[in-house]
């Protein structure tokens, strides 16, 4: 999760630019799951480097058309589901000329809870999107993070309950698809990443109290 949403895009890790693997992940996304539309859109600010790659894999133009607030933090890590959906009207705002008629592809970083994809794209959608077709760069989440990411339960994660066909009618999309593991590797150009969180396997030993 440092590399798909925590980190700056101008860090690195291990040696692997974060922006660059960003963008590599959306080159990558659009390999596996291709979707046909009129224009591609980062969801700020992590989903920014992927669009790019998206965009430039696919040929399909990338158009800002989610502003951020410099001024609301982010989401994910609100204490309270309402201040949560709160924060997303507050945070990103649709450009109603840009998506007005338009098939987009909604890049994003992850899934957690799903009700922040869903606002996203009840936001679209009254901002006149014919379609809209969310591509995730990270593989669905289904299990606690033990190392310092605030997931601690499996109820919290949408994923671990219902899968993308699921998950997809619930946000409320045309089309779902998440990164693959390999991908995300692939991204990485490395063999050794902890991807527990997606897989269930941990690399230490966990105990319970």
């Amino acid at each position: 999760m440092e590399y798909i949403y925590f980190a700056r895009p101008d860090s690195d890790i291990e040696g692997t630019n974060v922006h660059a693997f960003r963008k590599e992940s959306g080159k990558i996304l659009f390999r596996e799951s291709p979707v046909e539309a009129d224009m591609v859109v980062g969801v700020p600010d992590s989903g920014l480097s992927a669009a790019m790659g998206y965009a430039e894999a696919s040929g399909i133009p990338m158009e800002m058309a989610l502003v951020k607030n410099a001024y609301v933090a982010r989401t994910f890590i609100q204490p309270t589901q309402e201040m949560r959906l709160n924060g997303v009207r507050l945070k990103l705002s649709p450009v109603e000329s840009l998506v007005r008629g338009k098939r987009l592809i909604v890049i994003d970083d992850s899934i957690v809870r799903g009700t922040t994809s869903g606002k996203l794209i009840k936001m679209l959608r009254e901002a006149g999107a014919a379609e809209i077709h969310m591509r995730i760069t990270s593989p669905p989440l289904k299990n606690p993070c033990y190392y310092g990411v605030d997931i601690s339960s499996r109820k919290e994660l949408i994923s671990a309950s219902r899968n993308v066909e699921e998950v997809c009618q619930f946000i409320g999309a045309d089309s779902l698809a998440f990164i693959s593991e390999a991908g995300l590797m692939e991204a990485g150009r490395c063999t050794d990443m902890c991807l527990a969180c997606f897989s269930g396997i941990y690399p230490t030993d966990l105990y319970s109290h």
